[in-house]
Parts: C-alpha cells; structure tokens; sequence
C-alpha cells in the first residue's frame, strides 16, 4: 500500500470519527432519571375549578344544591382573584407541582387540553388516556371487558417491570377498563375487602371492618379516603414502580348536585396527592426518581344545571387539565399560549419517561407531550 493511500485513508478515518463527536456545546440525550412514574386521575374534576377555583353562582344553594350557607362557603372558598381561589381548594398543586413542574388547560390563557374519543364520559375517557388513541366502539360505562391493551399492561410484559405494575382506584369497572382477567395486573378497586390472610394487623382489621360495613354511596365506588390506605401500605411494602390511581368522589358528588361536597372532595383529592408525594419521597427507592402525572378522565358542562353532568350534550365536556412534576419535567410552571394537549397523550409520555418507546409498539398512539421530557 503506498503512503499517499494510506495518508488519505488516515484523513479519512479521522474525519469520520469526528463527524461521530457531538459538535461543540451538544451533549447527546441523557437517559430519564424517572424509575416509577404515577398516573393520578380525579374523575370529573372540571379545569374551572382547577385554574379558577370556586364559581361564585355555585356556591348558593339554588344552583349548587349546597347544605352549607352561601355566607360559610364564600368565607372558605371565595376569593377576589382565581389564583387566591384556586390555591383555597387546591394548595399542594399550586404551591408545589405547579412551581416545580408544569400544568396545561387554563383555557383562559391559552392552554387547552382535551380528549378525542368524542363521548366524554369515563370509560371511553380512561381508555383513551390508557391506550394512546380513543376506541369508538367503547360507548357504555357497561362496555365489559376492554379489548385494547393499556400502557399499563403493555409495561407489565417489559422484564424490567414485570410484577411491578399496580392498580389502586375507587371505581369497581376498573378490573374491566384494564382488563384484569387478561392483564394480571396487581389491582385494588372498588369495595373489594383490601387485606387478606390469617395473620392480619389491627389496621388491616379495621379497614376490613369499614370497608365490609359502611353504608355505600355507590354500590361500584367507595370513597376516596378508604382506598388511600391499603395504597400507602402498598407503596410502603411493594415499591410498585407504574402506579394507577383512581379518585372518584370529584365526580359522584357533582352528579348528586352537590358543589359544596364537589369542593370538599377536590380538597381532599390535592390532600392525598400531597400525601402519596411525601411518602414516595421518603422512601428511598422513590425518592427524586419519580414522576407524577395529574388529570381527569373529561371535563363538565357549564352554569347552573349543567356543571352537574358530562357528556357530549353538555358542551365543554372534552376539556380537561393535565400536570407533570418529575426529575425530568422543567419547572414550566402553568404553561400558557401553547399547542393543545390531549388525553392521548397521557399514555405513551408515561413510557417515554420510563424509557420505553410505546409508540413504536402501537402506532395508532398518540405521541407523548414533549415539554414534559428531557
């Protein structure tokens, strides 16, 4: 071989090698420092409420079918301006997981987040939110079991993950949105007694005891407060690494026409949310590697009547809200004049910051929410 071949060759070799450099002031995409990511819905819980806090026509008994007075709800709900009032019902969202991460939906200042699926209502909303992409042919809270495989089941055939996947949420058709039969997935919903064994604690007895005794609401929803419990038990013991959580109370108490309990139990919901993030950061397989994200399975209508119900007869049912806080969400805080986002989304960004490529596996999902990544 000559010498000016080989010179050349050299040249060559090296230049290639350099093209294969990041060029100055790049760095090549770092792995998400997310291990566990939460996905926390409050069902029919309204953007208005969220961004706005308490509506002023709603807090009287004649439009809010209110057993509190007019005068007791104004002095603990109302305020002059709706960032006052929205941090009355929701003062963990705004004070942390809006100023450390980012929240989209305020329609007022050009956020818009909605679904797709054009039913507005729970099941079709919760498998949207869980497949990717909306299924026309799930038209009934009744449906029976899904067909479509969730990201949730979909991370639970991952080898990583396998046996790490949990679900823990209040509304019994749950076992059917996840297809329990077919998924195998760790769940806790509804009024199914949540401890079992010979050798039980008196706690456990207890919630036991309630859940076995406690007149019902709804025959297929228990209450926010007693599926908190057996789910901090479970964080605490399992470290469960993709958590599904399912409140319902936002919802039931709005279709019962009553808005003083609609904001109770919104208070209560940011409550738990602060709760499950103290103890995710204080266990140390979750601390500073975990992701929560917020939202609800539709939105409501509006006025006087129809903040009660939901459905594409009640206009604006399709917005909702959703929020991220992580170690790879930047404090964006309440984002404002964006590209709307939809529930669709939801799915394959909660793969994504897991490090998996969701819409790689199933095509038809939506892409996942970008300003939420690293």
């Amino acid at each position: 071989m000559n010498n000016l071949f080989c010179r050349g060759a050299v040249v060559l070799g090296l230049f290639c090698a350099l093209e294969a450099i990041p060029a100055f002031g790049q760095q090549a995409a770092a792995p998400p420092r997310t291990k566990n990511v939460f996905l926390i819905v409050s069902d029919g819980l309204r953007w208005q409420e969220i961004f706005t806090g308490a509506e002023n026509d709603l807090l009287t008994t004649d439009h809010g079918g209110n057993w509190a007075s007019k005068e007791k709800l104004t002095k603990e709900y109302w305020r002059e301006s709706p960032e006052d009032r929205r941090k009355l019902v929701f003062p963990f969202l705004w004070n942390v997981i809006a100023t450390q991460g980012q929240i989209f939906g305020n329609q007022t200042k050009g956020s818009v987040a909605h679904v797709t699926n054009g039913y507005d209502f729970s099941y079709p909303g919760y498998n949207e939110m869980l497949t990717g992409f909306p299924d026309h042919q799930i038209n009934s809270n009744e449906f029976g079991p899904n067909p479509n495989v969730t990201v949730f089941e979909w991370l639970n055939g991952q080898p990583d993950l396998r046996g790490h996947v949990s679900v823990y949420a209040t509304w019994n058709t749950f076992k059917n949105i996840f297809n329990e039969p077919r998924s195998h997935l760790q769940m806790q919903v509804g009024w199914d007694v949540p401890y079992v064994g010979a050798s039980l604690t008196p706690r456990q007895k207890l919630m036991n005891d309630l859940f076995g005794h406690t007149t019902a609401l709804d025959d297929e929803d228990t209450y926010n407060s007693f599926i908190q419990v057996p789910l901090l038990d479970h964080l605490k013991a399992e470290h469960p690494r993709v958590v599904f959580v399912g409140y319902g109370e936002t919802d039931n108490w709005a279709h019962q026409g009553r808005y003083d309990l609609v904001l109770e139990s919104a208070r209560g919901f940011d409550h738990f949310v602060e709760e499950l993030w103290t103890t995710v950061q204080s266990i140390p397989e979750y601390k500073d590697q975990t992701t929560f994200i917020l939202t609800a399975d539709h939105g409501r209508g509006s006025g006087p009547k129809e903040w009660k119900d939901h459905g594409v007869d009640e206009k604006g049912s399709q917005n909702i809200w959703i929020a991220v806080i992580g170690p790879d969400t930047k404090a964006l805080g309440e984002r404002t004049n964006v590209e709307p986002v939809t529930q669709a989304q939801i799915a394959a960004t909660l793969a994504t910051l897991l490090g998996k490529d969701y819409t790689a596996a199933v095509p038809k999902a939506a892409a996942p929410i970008k300003s939420v990544l690293p």
